[in-house]
């Protein structure tokens, strides 16, 4: 698949929401360092989730497949079958697995693809440096090598580049040898990872005492336990349809846990104080047809999003302003640049600021050809707001949703979307 065509319609129905791929992460990482059984439930197979599933296979757990099942027997302790390990274009498998691969006192090198090979690493670096571990890569590009073992002690760690780093060593320091400090050295964002973080590490038996968010207390030889877990459906992927129900006529999100822990359950609050349409029935959240208006959106908490949040008031009333949001320079795309160019391209008036954008909203858009800068959330954030353009949206390397919902244009097909694959 190289396009998409849609022809502009309203779209409504229901769909079951994929399952959360932060939760995903993590449930199949714990899972595979505790010894014995777990099964992983709700396990929505993206691309990404399928590179952390291999990844942990290299380092010695044994995991079946069972339709949207994962049943995985952990040693209990790391064994590397293979010293290569390919993250695909996955930032969450990276970051969280480097901590893991800086411990096998073993060479492991780390792969990937896409705009992966140069996200930035230096608070790994930086950590490596003091530590006297090896590491290796290509002018600061993957491929990584490292060759060394982590120690317990205290670490200084930004907290505005990205809370991955955190809940990688997370994963790591509560296994070793002496007790562990992790210091956020900044102000701490993406607060709301680093609570689905220590929800699951506290579901397979680890313990890690959360100061304040300026201080993460880590007690170290610790031991995994195995046990089942559920993985809640998406909240990041319920932005992007509960939007085609405010646009359209009426979507049923449904399989959502409403008290999730996830940062981005936000959402329904954002699109409520724009003026949205939202009903929440016990585990099915229901957008219907809305009259939009421009807010002020603070992206630092809830960096994923501003995609589908900019999409929306591209076509709402008045004038959306989005701040704190400078970190999405370095995601899968430049996604400040990502979005604005693209929604400009079809008649929207946005402008791009270093740290957000300025959007003044339109009644429509005009349509034409896009490019999704192979960037999943850039992809269906576009998609979003075919419904109000007056001629087809084409959509360039549509394929790129695979990374994280696989099924999109499935489920947007079956809102009514009238489609061409090509």
């Amino acid at each position: 698949m190289k396009t998409v065509k849609i022809k502009p319609d309203r779209l409504g129905g229901k769909v079951k929401v994929p399952s959360s791929k932060s939760g995903c992460h993590r449930s199949i990482i714990c899972a595979s360092l505790a010894s014995g059984k777990s099964i992983i439930d709700n396990v929505y197979f993206s691309r990404d989730i399928e590179v952390t599933t291999e990844a942990m296979r290299n380092f010695g757990a044994e995991i079946d497949r069972k339709e949207n099942r994962l049943i995985i027997n952990g040693t209990g302790k790391l064994v590397l079958k293979s010293k290569n390990i390919h993250c695909g274009e996955s930032g969450s498998t990276l970051r969280f697995l480097i901590p893991l691969a800086a411990s096998m006192n073993e060479e492991v090198i780390l792969t990937g693809e896409g705009k992966l090979v140069e996200r930035p690493l230096d608070v790994y670096y930086n950590i490596f440096k003091e530590q006297n571990i090896y590491y290796k890569n290509n002018s600061g590009r993957l491929p990584l090598a490292i060759n060394g073992k982590l120690k317990s002690g205290n670490y200084e760690v930004r907290g505005d580049i990205s809370s991955q780093f955190i809940t990688g060593l997370m994963y790591e320091l509560p296994l070793l040898d002496g007790d562990s400090e992790i210091n956020i050295t900044t102000n701490l964002e993406s607060k709301p990872y680093v609570d689905i973080t220590l929800d699951v590490l506290k579901h397979f038996g680890i313990n890690v005492e959360n100061v304040e968010y300026k201080k993460f207390v880590i007690q170290g030889n610790q031991k995994y336990r195995n046990s089942n877990y559920t993985v809640e459906g998406d909240f990041s992927q319920v932005a992007f349809l509960l939007a085609i129900g405010i646009l359209g006529d009426e979507v049923c999100c449904s399989d959502i846990k409403i008290d999730s822990s996830q940062g981005d359950r936000v959402i329904v609050d954002i699109f409520k104080n724009m003026g949205a349409n939202i009903e929440i029935k016990e585990n099915n959240i229901i957008a219907r047809s809305s009259k939009t208006s421009g807010i002020i959106f603070d992206a630092a908490q809830c960096p994923d999003l501003v995609p589908a949040v900019a999409a929306l008031a591209s076509v709402s009333n008045g004038t959306t302003q989005i701040i704190n949001a400078e970190r999405l320079r370095i995601k899968e795309s430049d996604r400040l640049t990502a979005i604005s160019s693209q929604l400009n391209k079809i008649g929207a008036d946005v402008k791009e600021k270093r740290d957000g954008l300025i959007i003044n909203g339109r009644e429509k858009l005009k349509g034409g050809r896009v490019s999704s800068f192979n960037d999943h959330r850039i992809a269906m954030a576009l998609a979003e707001v075919s419904s109000k353009c007056s001629d087809d949206l084409i959509i360039e390397d549509a394929e790129c949703v695979k990374k994280s919902y696989p099924d999109f244009w499935k489920d947007f097909k079956s809102l009514g979307g009238n489609i061409i694959i090509e």
